[in-house]
């Protein structure tokens, strides 16, 4: 097999903090995978992994089979963060396990769904699908007879728990997480995890703007307006004369999600330089991210999100959607915590007497939900939904 050469300052396999439990004859079972190939590999066959096919992205349980979902989008996640660590000499597994992993946690509806849950735990801890995420590999997911969770490695743990920086006030969830095996939460994560980080956002800054497109709630008039995609619109027709404009838009995502790698590989080398890093150790100790936008990328980058959160996630259609699907989320708390033998049997038996375990199970169950088996047990339990008109 391939080994690529890893830079000093990447995670290496061979001196990982290891797992939470001792496994014993791990390397019966495909030896010739190291610690962060087994992690992508646990990751990918999980339960939770196969639901993201029928949880939100940006539309809700759509219709159209061209639409994006959590796990095309993680994939295409994964790709663009294999493709920048390959160019930083990182850890490619790693980097691709956390971007597959990232949005494990988000209940049905996406936001919407978060929003629900949240609200209906407010004085039980609260809910943040980042810490679910660990929850649910490290807790809910249990396809092994030894122990619980997927057992997955110290450092696939802690990039999920802060790929988006240290973090200062975690929740019940992460606390739990934490508490059980401590993951530096204060200190910045590996490169991997900060490379899996902005690969998210390279993603839906750039594949939430073709479905927009696809959807008819943007236009291309509309996308004009904001300087970088203009830009970019305008490099494209340049390179493709008298190609009609419906031709071009996937050549547009294209060549934006480029640029923005580009300028990501190009930032993250300068930074890392800068500050003198060698080694994995020197990242987490650098008091700072080293992954990252130029100045003027990032600036650019945040005016296009402002434009897609005031044009496509905030659009009227949208807006609808997500009120109906906070409703249903809501609405199901309440059926379940009202009389808990609508819990499936698997469920009920483990329901705990008090609280905020007995509420917080109740979450647990809900947050696992994709879309449709949300609307469904709502049809069971509550009454028919009024689907707004994007199903």
């Amino acid at each position: 097999m391939e080994r690529r050469t890893l830079a000093a300052l990447a995670s290496d396999p061979a001196a990982s903090r290891g797992r939470l439990h001792d496994e014993g004859t791990e390397a019966v079972r495909g030896g010739v995978r190291d610690a962060f190939q087994r992690d992508r590999d646990r990751i990918i066959h999980s339960i939770s992994f196969r639901r993201l096919r029928h949880k939100t992205q940006v539309f809700m349980a759509p219709d159209g089979d061209h639409f994006r979902v959590r796990l095309t989008h993680s994939l295409e996640v994964a790709q663009i963060g294999r493709t920048v660590a390959r160019a930083l000499g990182l850890n490619e597994d790693l980097t691709e396990a956390l971007c597959l992993a990232h949005d494990i946690g988000h209940p049905p509806f996406g936001h919407a769904g978060e929003d629900a849950l949240r609200e209906a735990l407010a004085g039980h801890g609260g809910f943040d699908h980042n810490g679910h995420t660990l929850r649910a590999l490290t807790r809910l997911e249990c396809p092994y007879p030894a122990w619980p969770g997927l057992n997955l490695g110290w450092e696939t743990l802690e990039g999920l728990a802060k790929h988006n920086g240290p973090v200062a006030a975690p929740g019940w969830a992460l606390v739990g997480v934490d508490a059980e095996w401590p993951l530096d939460l204060t200190r910045w994560p590996s490169l991997e995890a900060q490379i899996a980080a902005i690969a998210d956002d390279i993603a839906y800054d750039n594949h939430d703007i073709d479905d927009g497109l696809r959807s008819g709630l943007l236009s291309l008039d509309q996308l004009l307006a904001v300087p970088l995609i203009a830009r970019g619109w305008n490099a494209v027709r340049a390179r493709y004369p008298g190609i009609s404009d419906d031709r071009l838009t996937g050549e547009l995502t294209r060549s934006q999600i480029g640029v923005m790698v580009s300028d990501l590989i190009d930032e993250t080398r300068r930074r890392v330089a800068a500050a003198g890093i060698e080694t994995a150790d020197d990242v987490r100790g650098a008091g700072q991210a080293l992954a990252g936008f130029s100045e003027a990328t990032a600036g650019e980058e945040r005016a296009l999100k402002r434009f897609m959160y005031a044009e496509l996630y905030h659009h009227p259609q949208q807006t609808a959607a997500a009120e109906m699907a906070r409703g249903v989320v809501a609405k199901l708390f309440a059926a379940y915590a009202d009389d808990p033998r609508r819990l499936p049997p698997e469920w009920r038996e483990r329901l705990p007497e008090g609280e905020p375990q007995r509420s917080r199970h109740i979450a647990d169950f809900i947050a696992g939900m994709t879309d449709r088996y949300a609307i469904a047990r709502h049809r069971e339990h509550v009454g028919e939904v009024d689907l707004p008109e994007a199903f």
